[in-house]
């Protein structure tokens, strides 16, 4: 089973997807907010995904702002809309997405023209689930753990 990250803005929505291991992921797509819903209906009958990370926008203080409760209310839109995949029902998560848009531009070098900031947007969503799945590899116990 897949995750899929989304990185949601007033624009673009970046996506990024895991492995079936839930090790690695890649960013995916950029695509318009006005074709989330297209995107996301292909994406979930395509692969088998159980979980969408969606990033969380907080302050660096840790606080919500105007942002944050946007993000908030179209996530609720989204796991109302979209409760099952391919492979059963969905598990929709907030997911911290600080420093992620700037470390996406980092790894760009800080270029401007209109593809590089679209790409971004996915580079975004890609760090944001290699963290949510460097977290999962660090708080699921192991089968060797188990045992003992």
């Amino acid at each position: 089973m897949k995750i899929l990250a989304l990185d949601l803005g007033d624009r673009w929505i970046g996506a990024a997807l895991s492995d079936a291991l839930k090790i690695t992921c890649k960013p995916l797509e950029t695509v318009e907010l006005s074709n989330l819903t297209i995107f996301l209906s292909t994406i979930l009958k395509k692969e088998p995904i159980t979980t969408i990370v969606i990033g969380n926008p907080k302050t660096m203080r840790g606080n919500e702002s105007d942002q944050t409760k946007k993000i908030h209310d179209q996530k609720k839109q989204l796991e109302e809309q979209f409760t099952q995949s391919a492979a059963g029902p969905l598990t929709w998560i907030l997911w911290d997405e600080r420093l992620s848009s700037k470390r996406a531009s980092t790894v760009q070098n800080n270029k401007t023209d209109a593809e590089s900031k679209k790409k971004s947007h996915s580079l975004a969503a890609a760090f944001i689930l290699q963290s949510y799945l460097d977290f999962l590899a660090f708080n699921t116990p192991q089968s060797s753990d188990l045992e003992n």
